[in-house]
């Protein structure tokens, strides 16, 4: 009986390890919220989380978009800069008329959806222009990548450059345009559902199915796994990628349209360093920096992390300078996690 118990000891405690190890990112983020929530109660009102999941809802697409590219051992360092440029394609379109510093004073009403599927476009161009790059001229992700980074920046910045006010910022958005991102739906007495987390919603079950429901998310993962396997099976590798970066480009022209709605404006400088929170969020989430490896799931949950986390560090009035070196912790030891997961598996 006491061998039996022992030995039931051991699987348990080996259930407990295995367990804590794949949910290590769910357990860190209930305690950070747990322990925040205790020393600022003010944390956990409603009107503080419903903030969080409105900001995560812009990042979690942006993630989304950066996620799949890493799954095919790729990167895009264009995303923030691409947020920023759609961002302000959007918002240049949509703002009232009676606003004095209109970029396009003569540009007629234009239909919500016009600018917004305008920005999504400018999106898949730079997303296409990136697969081209990389799947065409053969030129490594990152360096092609960089390259349209600045090329984004450069393009946003001639765009909203109006003299003889210079690169100011566009304001003066409508209503209707700002309302996508900041109203919501009327649930029951005063729980209301903003859009912008539907939005969120509806991108993450789409692209769900894309990964776990289509040839092409198969091929992503073979891709990711191992690219010369997957050619021997007869997986077009160059069109798998110029499809997975002109997604990404779409996702973040919806994210940049969005973010542009949630705050009112839209800068040549919006989306400066996005990339990295996108690219960091995956790593924490379980996206496997060898590729091959990640969930959608997995994605939102390092995006939850990294929102929650910057909120909570916020609330306990902690210095910015500390909140980049416990992100960067916090990031270093995702990646050492992951690594040291695929040495032992080889």
């Amino acid at each position: 009986m006491a061998n039996a118990a022992a030995i039931d000891f051991a699987k348990l405690w080996k259930q407990g390890k295995d367990f804590a190890g794949k949910r290590a990112v769910l357990l860190v983020l209930l305690v950070l919220v747990l322990v925040t929530g205790i020393f600022q109660p003010n944390f956990l009102s409603w009107d503080n989380l419903i903030n969080i999941l409105m900001i995560t809802s812009v990042y979690v697409i942006i993630a989304l978009g950066e996620g799949p590219i890493l799954i095919t051992k790729g990167v895009d360092l264009s995303a923030g800069r691409v947020v920023g440029l759609t961002a302000c394609v959007a918002a240049s379109m949509l703002q009232r008329s009676d606003y004095a510093s209109k970029i396009f004073p003569d540009v007629p009403f234009m239909p919500l959806i016009v600018p917004i599927v305008l920005a999504i476009v400018a999106g898949v161009v730079v997303g296409l222009l990136n697969g081209a790059i990389i799947s065409w001229l053969k030129v490594p992700p990152f360096i092609a990548t960089l390259g349209t980074m600045v090329i984004a920046y450069g393009a946003v910045s001639l765009y909203v450059d109006r003299p003889p006010h210079g690169a100011s910022p566009i304001g003066g958005l409508r209503d209707d345009f700002t309302s996508v991102a900041n109203g919501a739906i009327p649930i029951s007495g005063t729980f209301r559902l903003p859009y912008i987390i539907i939005i969120a919603a509806v991108v993450l079950v789409l692209m769900w199915v894309l990964l776990n429901r289509t040839r092409t998310g198969k091929n992503i993962y073979a891709i990711g796994a191992n690219p010369d396997a997957a050619v021997v099976s007869g997986v077009s590798v160059g069109k798998t990628l110029i499809i997975v970066y002109i997604v990404a480009g779409a996702l973040y022209g919806l994210a940049g349209a969005l973010q542009a709605a949630r705050q009112g404006s839209a800068t040549n400088n919006l989306g400066f360093g996005w990339e990295l929170d996108a690219i960091s969020a995956c790593v924490i989430g379980g996206v496997s920096t060898t590729g091959g490896v990640g969930t959608v799931g997995g994605i939102l949950t390092g995006v939850l992390m990294l929102t929650f986390m910057n909120n909570a560090l916020v609330f306990l009035n902690v210095s910015p300078y500390w909140q980049n070196i416990v992100k960067g912790l916090i990031i270093v030891s995702a990646v050492a996690v992951d690594i040291r997961k695929y040495l032992r598996k080889h």
